[in-house]
């Protein structure tokens, strides 16, 4: 797992440690010492913690203007024990619905294990989303960790989508593929 790094080809566009309204502003990481793990393995130092012990991200792109944030994460998603759900609502995407970011793409394809727990976050999360007639999707999550995931029927609330080569995409163009299918959807 430490060799797994944040997607970074998009740097040049968005840097979250550099966007004052990024929960992230002002974070330095270190390109040497690896000190956070994921249940005794450790990760790379690109990783952001925001609260959990076993889930980790890095806002890799946040575009105020169109109203979109994508995150990649790596680790175990755990609400049972951890509650991440409430952690990541509570300390990253609430941040960012204050500055009017409603539609959200987390790339999972590195989040090993879900385990569920209560459903009220994730109700919560879609109705202040669906209001501002915003979603959540979850790209790439890994079979094992989807089945989970639809077993609690939590595909109600975060839309589990497929996109095999969603790293040769501009973010503004990897996000209108996916608002343009949602969109398509729902007329």
């Amino acid at each position: 797992m430490h060799d797994i790094e944040p997607f970074y080809n998009w740097q040049h566009i968005y840097v979250s440690e550099e966007d004052e309204r990024s929960p992230f502003y002002g974070i330095e990481h270190s390109e040497f010492e690896y000190t956070d793990t994921v249940y005794n393995f450790y990760i790379h130092p690109q990783w952001d913690y925001f609260g959990s012990r076993t889930l980790y991200l890095k806002v890799l792109m946040a575009d105020y203007e169109e109203h979109f944030a994508i995150i990649e994460m790596i680790g175990e998603w755990n609400d049972a024990v951890e509650n991440d759900i409430m952690t990541i609502k509570r300390e990253v995407i609430e941040n960012f619905m204050d500055q009017g970011i409603y539609k959200y793409i987390l790339i999972a394809e590195n989040v090993l294990n879900f385990h569920s727990g209560d459903i009220d976050y994730y109700e919560e999360l879609h109705e202040e989303l669906s209001d501002e007639n915003g979603w959540i999707v979850c790209l790439n999550m890994p079979e094992q960790t989807q089945y989970d995931f639809r077993k609690a029927k939590l595909n109600q609330f975060i839309e589990l989508k497929e996109i095999e080569n969603w790293r040769a995409y501009k973010p503004y163009h990897l996000y209108k593929r996916i608002d343009n299918e949602i969109s398509a959807r729902l007329i």
